[in-house]
């Protein structure tokens, strides 16, 4: 009961702030399964997000937290599980993703998220030289063995979106935000591949994207107190997983699907 009444607290305060006004341009408002995913600039976006929709989407909707922030006291811990029903994730935590050859040098073409290379684990050189052995100049180092690949679909690979995974299972729609962490330029960053999975393993869940306006301008980054600015939360219509569709495609075109909702 109480956290029933905090809810309508909270909910009226967050109205009163930012006016919390939803528009569903793409879709109408229905108590179906869906994934709800947006630009995140700001931890008040689940709060935003959870704020415009119905009461009746609203009880069956569970938008994600960071644990390194909405868990850290337990005033933070008690409003994001009784209030919101969040679930807990891990920033930067995402399913892994198929390693991706390099192009060959007579391409030309440039790959897309290419990998440095790591030199954490070289062998370090020692700073002296015994005798009968090589200079020190041509001491060879050596880098210790990769480790194994991380096997696409196995559970290694799906751990970081296992509370996703089970919320869905259990018939719960989710908000999520697949750029994973905050940005401050104003444009969405580069989806990361949580969604292109979780599309992949519940293709009947609908998915919707969503574009957030303004609220970073209400707490932006470094700051505790509120300002009073008028947002909105822009839901547009469902996309799906085409059928063969690769990965970065799909997440290219779900980031383009939030980004054109700017502008509505």
């Amino acid at each position: 009961m109480l956290a029933k009444f905090t809810g309508w607290g909270l909910l009226s305060a967050i109205r009163l702030l930012t006016g919390a006004q939803a528009r569903w341009w793409g879709c109408p408002p229905k108590a179906e399964q869906r994934i709800y995913f947006a630009n995140h600039q700001s931890h008040l976006d689940l709060v935003m997000i959870w704020a415009a929709l119905p009461e009746e989407l609203r009880s069956i909707t569970r938008p994600i937290a960071a644990r390194d922030y909405w868990a850290t006291t337990p005033f933070k811990r008690w409003i994001t599980t009784e209030v919101f029903n969040a679930i807990y994730v891990e920033r930067g935590g995402s399913a892994a993703a198929a390693p991706v050859p390099p192009p060959s040098p007579s391409s030309g073409e440039q790959q897309s998220e290419r990998i440095e290379p790591s030199f954490d684990n070289v062998e370090p050189v020692m700073p002296w030289t015994v005798q009968g052995e090589l200079p020190l100049a041509q001491v060879e180092t050596h880098p210790a063995p990769a480790p194994p690949p991380i096997t696409p679909g196995s559970a290694e690979a799906l751990a970081p979106l296992q509370p996703l995974i089970e919320a869905l299972q259990s018939g719960d729609s989710i908000i999520i935000f697949p750029e994973g962490t905050r940005g401050n330029t104003g444009e969405p960053q580069k989806f990361k591949s949580g969604l292109f999975t979780l599309a992949q393993m519940f293709p009947e869940v609908v998915l919707v994207p969503a574009w957030i306006d303004n609220v970073q301008r209400v707490m932006p980054k470094g700051e505790v107190v509120p300002v009073p600015i008028l947002c909105s939360v822009t839901f547009g219509a469902p996309i799906r997983l085409e059928a063969g569709e690769e990965r970065r495609p799909f997440l290219d075109r779900a980031r383009e699907a939030v980004v054109a909702l700017r502008d509505v």
